[in-house]
């Protein structure tokens, strides 16, 4: 009995501790006042909070120890409380115009669809546009995944296919002009939660070429399943948009982001996936997904190509077609393995010794013009031949009139601003397993 005793202390001791630290934060980001009278109140409440724990050793002592801990832990339910979510704040540029949408019958006119003109990631027109789509022709919806520092953490969002539109939604944070994001601030009710509504030429495009601090890694898998789960999650969505804009919602890092609110949209469905630690910990949520058997099969080539991409970064910029097939002998293994084309094979790596050798070819440029950075939009189109995925832009993939002065514009590019030699923004596109696997997009 005695040691029975001993270890229920020790576990209220560990539980009064994790308390007392959730109750400082809290104070620390919700309590009234200035910073300094906010650390205050912080170490004053893990001061009483760690007094309470070492009492439980003195018996005498545990009684005033808990009433007095008790009146503190109500003041920091108090400020948890008091913390209200609004839509009326001084919001960055890039979330300060909420989407949302009107319905009639099977028509959805989506309102104020993000389609920013980057410069820079931090320099850009704003522009939106409406768009109506028919949710009877939405026939797939495709699950993205950006990596930036490793495998276990990435973000996630949906992109949903009507034809040849597509319609992207991020589950992001609300940021102000004067807050940065932290991940330890996002559990103590910091943020509000954002649905980016954008073109793919914004919502794709700004990650895989314009934001290089740190630099992201883009890829882009086809989900599986009944056309009907994908159009029951796309009206979850807008009927959750509507929402926000009128009842706006903490964000919150561990139970309320952009993994954990996709696989909460997907519980519109029977036998939607569960939850799992892979959701938690976002980076493993794409293999989690195809555990589920919710991806196509070529899945796991492309988690290969992602591990291998944050392993060691972006390949030489320059090299002949026998030193590139030297260096990227793996990963035509890899293509040969799912049963990729030769023809297909040796195209893709032709092309890009042509790229790097600098003989400018009209079909080089027209297939390798997404990489170069040198436009205004990104682009993949679906279909055979020369096209190897779907359009994410409108000016990429355009025959040359006339070839260019080939050493002098690679010259000209590796100093231009725009061009992707800083960076290596992949995304890979997958259609099925009669597909090719897709070239990376942004990269040199």
């Amino acid at each position: 009995m005695k040691v029975l005793a001993i270890l229920g202390l020790v576990v209220a001791s560990f539980a009064l501790t994790a308390v007392t630290g959730w109750g400082a934060l809290v104070l620390y980001y919700l309590a009234p006042g200035s910073d300094s009278l906010r650390t205050i109140l912080a170490w004053g409440f893990a001061a009483v909070g760690l007094a309470a724990a070492g009492a439980l050793a003195v018996r005498r002592a545990r009684r005033p120890a808990a009433i007095i801990f008790a009146a503190a832990l109500a003041l920091v339910l108090v400020a948890w409380s008091s913390a209200t979510p609004s839509n009326d704040r001084d919001w960055r540029p890039e979330v300060a115009v909420l989407p949302y949408a009107t319905f009639d019958g099977d028509l959805v006119t989506v309102h104020n669809i993000r389609n920013f003109d980057y410069r820079t990631e931090e320099d850009f027109t704003p522009a939106y546009y409406d768009r109506t789509f028919d949710v009877r022709r939405l026939d797939r919806v495709d699950l993205v995944a950006v990596y930036w520092m490793g495998r276990a953490i990435a973000h996630l969002f949906v992109s949903f296919g009507f034809g040849d539109e597509h319609l992207p939604i991020s589950i992001e944070v609300r940021k102000t002009r004067t807050k940065e994001y932290s991940t330890v601030a996002g559990f103590f009710r910091q943020y509000e939660l954002y649905y980016v509504v954008g073109d793919e030429r914004d919502v794709v495009r700004v990650r895989t070429n314009y934001r290089k601090a740190p630099p992201e890694d883009v890829y882009m898998f086809r989900t599986v399943g009944p056309v009907e789960n994908g159009r029951r999650i796309f009206l979850d969505y807008m009927r959750d948009i509507n929402l926000l804009k009128q009842h706006p919602r903490f964000y919150n890092t561990l139970t309320t982001n952009c993994t954990t609110m996709i696989l909460a949209h997907t519980t519109v469905n029977p036998g939607h996936v569960p939850l799992s630690w892979k959701v938690l910990l976002s980076g493993y949520a794409a293999e989690y997904a195809y555990e589920q058997g919710r991806l196509d099969r070529m899945r796991r080539l492309m988690l290969l190509v992602t591990l291998a991409a944050l392993a060691a970064g972006a390949l030489s910029a320059y090299g002949t077609l026998t030193d590139l097939a030297l260096e990227r002998k793996r990963e035509i293994a890899l293509l040969k393995a799912v049963g990729a084309p030769r023809r297909r094979i040796v195209g893709r790596f032709l092309a890009e010794s042509l790229e790097r050798d600098g003989h400018d070819t009209t079909a080089a440029q027209g297939l390798l013009a997404a990489r170069q950075g040198d436009l205004d939009a990104i682009k993949v189109v679906r279909g055979a031949s020369l096209l190897r995925g779907r359009q994410i832009g409108e000016s990429g993939i355009a025959a040359r009139q006339q070839q260019r002065q080939t050493q002098k514009r690679k010259d000209s590019l590796q100093h231009s601003g725009d061009t992707v030699a800083k960076r290596r923004g992949l995304v890979k596109r997958h259609l099925g397993a009669s597909s090719s696997v897709f070239e990376p997009l942004g990269s040199t």
